[in-house]
């Protein structure tokens, strides 16, 4: 399912989107192949793999190779699963070093488990939360890859899903399968108050976690790391806003105090059942009645 630097409102399932004339993109585009290889290299760091030791990898979304190829120079084996046959294409053309498998990421990962010391993806995650067609329901189908995922990583390894929210709406289904899954960890910003080089790295932990990365800022260095973490204990999920270190966060009530006074309005039924469209849920029609206070009694 590969999706590079791409979301996903520019059109169409991914399969189709990325043909043969998007292919030749990612194999002639010299700053697609600078960008894409600067995010596989801090994915790569995120995975925190040990040193001096070759792992065995998987590249979901893998495209034409590109991500695969930094992990070869790296002295890492990898496999590569994307749902674009035209990009898989392009990848056996450049001789790709890694074993690559046509298939659907949103209907699970076909490996053994344990079989995998850490995965990584670029842009592709994302596309999991489009529903293309009516049979496609994006929670089960996050649900399906988070789980299988999990399976298939050996126990206290990583996952480094680089990935383009559209909205925290799409980030907190993202990050709710993934918690239902059974992984722990987080959300790193890179450059956080970037409109351009903001970044967005979904960190899972398939063991006990020890700690989240620091995500990168480009104006103070020793600035403390801007990230949002959950864990599979609490409900809680986290926002698309970048938040500073846990410690020092508004305690999770005092934070909804205010969406509470908002509840049942018109505005806020009309808000969350368009956000259940954009799920794939069905949804009744609104009318002049939606959202209407009624008498308890007759």
């Amino acid at each position: 399912m590969a999706c590079r630097g791409r979301r996903p409102e520019h059109g169409g399932p991914p399969e189709l989107f990325y043909d043969q004339n998007e292919a030749r993109k990612y194999m002639r585009n010299s700053r697609m192949i600078d960008v894409q290889t600067k995010m596989t290299g801090r994915a790569l760091e995120l995975l925190d793999l040990p040193d001096e030791k070759p792992c065995f990898l998987l590249d979901i979304g893998c495209g034409t190779g590109l991500s695969g190829d930094y992990l070869s120079d790296e002295g890492h084996y990898w496999v590569g699963i994307d749902i674009s046959l035209a990009m898989l294409d392009a990848a056996l053309d450049r001789k790709a070093q890694g074993d690559l498998l046509l298939g659907d990421m949103g209907q699970g990962i076909p490996f053994k488990p344990g079989s995998f010391d850490g995965c990584i993806s670029i842009s592709a995650v994302q596309w999991l939360c489009n529903a293309n067609k009516k049979s496609d329901i994006p929670a089960k189908r996050l649900y399906c890859f988070f789980s299988s995922l999990y399976s298939v990583l050996v126990r206290g390894a990583r996952a480094v899903l680089q990935l383009y929210p559209e909205n925290s709406e799409q980030l907190e289904l993202i990050t709710t399968q993934a918690i239902r899954a059974g992984f722990t960890g987080g959300v790193v910003v890179d450059y956080p108050n970037s409109a351009k080089a903001k970044k967005f790295y979904l960190c899972l932990f398939s063991g006990p976690s020890t700690f989240l990365p620091k995500g990168l800022n480009e104006i103070k260095e020793e600035e403390e790391a801007k990230e949002s973490t959950f864990t599979n204990k609490s409900q809680a999920v986290p926002s698309i806003i970048s938040q500073p270190c846990l410690r020092h966060r508004v305690p999770y009530r005092i934070a909804r105090s205010g969406v509470v006074r908002k509840m049942k309005t018109r505005e806020w039924v009309l808000e969350k059942k368009e956000r259940r469209r954009r799920q794939g849920k069905e949804v009744r029609p609104d009318t002049q009645y939606t959202g209407r206070k009624r008498k308890p009694y007759f």
